[in-house]
């Protein structure tokens, strides 16, 4: 049997896990795929790093193209990151007619619908189903999974270290710098955490969802980001009080055509599965409008666990290989782009006000409420160690345009010191 032949474009954490599957899963991988699969050439960024995997150093080379334009391979497996570069170098792999599979989820969220259809023009394959979710298999389920439904919601915990930090914020009442500090030292976060505290990681998984979920090329421009910098162990301790706990949620939400996508702070009922999904897990709750809930949960990051999910595709290409039906799996979005206004995305909104501590504020805040149309659900007041009272509100599904009137608003009444919070409330 004739091997089919692996390129390898890094070698770091998800690279290293590759070959040590590839390698230690051969026999049930030849036999689902019915040859051999090798690692022929792998690109590094320095030939003379000292590694913590035995491969031979013929194999390796630190030129990228040394692999993309070796004649003798049929699948490009990227996991060195990046976007300036490795865009070219993917690219550049499809015009020579070879197969990716990739774990790049900046790169798909930014470059996709180049890049796949590129892939359509040259009859090859593109598989990412690592771009999101780590170990979590919700790529594949929303392309077959769900082909026979129609997706209206996706919500999903998508950055393990936020929620890393929410989680023991709430478990131990520990404040957001201390938490973030214990997760540098870790590893779960990077010296620089801006992309996974401000929600630009998941911003760029959500974008990718959405694209899938709702069959439409969603960019990252169309996703609102808001990240956890901000949330205080107060706010979360008053959730809490209430039954609900905060976490970062990516929320794609679609009815009829239209569709909004949002990332941000999110007070997430108890009673809900996706609330008790603690430390560097993720989760992923679709709703179909067949099927109703399902909830998708796992490691979402680590060597082996993303590993596993690039062989996965890996497996898928090889065997499209060999039945000759490469490239006819590759979702272009077909559907014509329609975002929501402020006035049709609607949800139920938690807000935290500091206001005087005399009798007359609250009918004059709820009464701002009504001009805009705006219903409440509950509201609890209590004083606190200042002179002011606190009021915390939670109000029913309300307009994002009307909230934003209100909170304009509440900005030039004299009875509110402060808007001391404001977030999404969902289940």
């Amino acid at each position: 049997m004739k091997p089919v032949k692996v390129g390898l474009l890094g070698l770091g954490t998800v690279g290293t896990g590759v070959i040590r599957i590839v390698e230690g899963h051969q026999e049930d991988l030849s036999s689902q795929v019915g040859s051999p699969i090798v690692i022929e050439k792998v690109a590094v960024r320095s030939m003379d790093k000292v590694r913590n995997i035995a491969i031979d150093s013929s194999k390796l080379t630190d030129n990228p193209l040394d692999v993309i334009r070796d004649p003798e391979i049929d699948v490009i497996v990227e996991v060195m990151g990046g976007i300036d570069g490795t865009k070219e170098y993917i690219l550049e792999a499809l015009e020579r007619g070879k197969h990716i599979v990739t774990a790049n989820k900046d790169l798909m969220a930014l470059h996709g619908s180049e890049i796949l259809a590129k892939a359509q023009e040259k009859q090859c394959d593109v598989f990412y189903e690592a771009s999101v979710a780590g170990g979590i298999p919700i790529i594949r389920t929303l392309i077959e999974g769900f082909s026979s439904d129609r997706i209206m919601k996706i919500m999903g915990i998508v950055n393990g270290t936020t929620n890393f930090i929410l989680t023991k914020m709430s478990q131990e009442g520990a404040s957001y710098e201390d938490v973030l500090k214990e997760a540098q030292e870790l590893g779960y976060a990077e010296s620089d955490p801006t992309s996974d505290v401000e929600g630009l990681d998941a911003a760029r998984k959500m974008a990718i969802l959405g694209t899938l979920g709702f069959r439409t090329n969603v960019e990252l421009s169309d996703v609102s980001v808001s990240g956890i910098s901000s949330v205080s162990k107060e706010d979360i301790l008053y959730a809490k009080q209430l039954g609900y706990e905060m976490k970062l949620l990516g929320i794609a939400d679609r009815q009829d055509e239209q569709f909004s996508i949002s990332v941000q702070p999110t007070m997430v009922k108890k009673s809900h599965p996706i609330a008790s999904v603690n430390g560097v897990f993720n989760a992923v709750y679709v709703y179909g409008e067949a099927v109703g809930e399902t909830m998708f949960y796992g490691a979402g990051a680590g060597e082996m666990p993303t590993a596993t999910s690039v062989v996965a595709d890996l497996v898928a290409v090889v065997k499209n290989l060999k039945l000759g039906v490469n490239g006819l799996k590759a979702i272009v979005p077909y559907k014509v782009k329609k975002l929501k206004s402020d006035e049709e995305i609607s949800y139920k909104n938690f807000l935290l006000l500091h206001v005087e501590d005399k009798a007359g504020v609250l009918a004059r805040i709820t009464q701002v409420f009504a001009e805009y149309d705006v219903s409440l659900e509950s509201v609890v007041q209590s004083p606190n160690e200042h002179t002011d009272a606190e009021i915390m509100i939670v109000t029913h599904d309300a307009s994002q345009a009307n909230m934003n009137k209100v909170l304009q608003h509440f900005e030039s009444l004299d009875v509110i010191r402060r808007i001391k919070s404001v977030y999404r409330v969902e289940g």
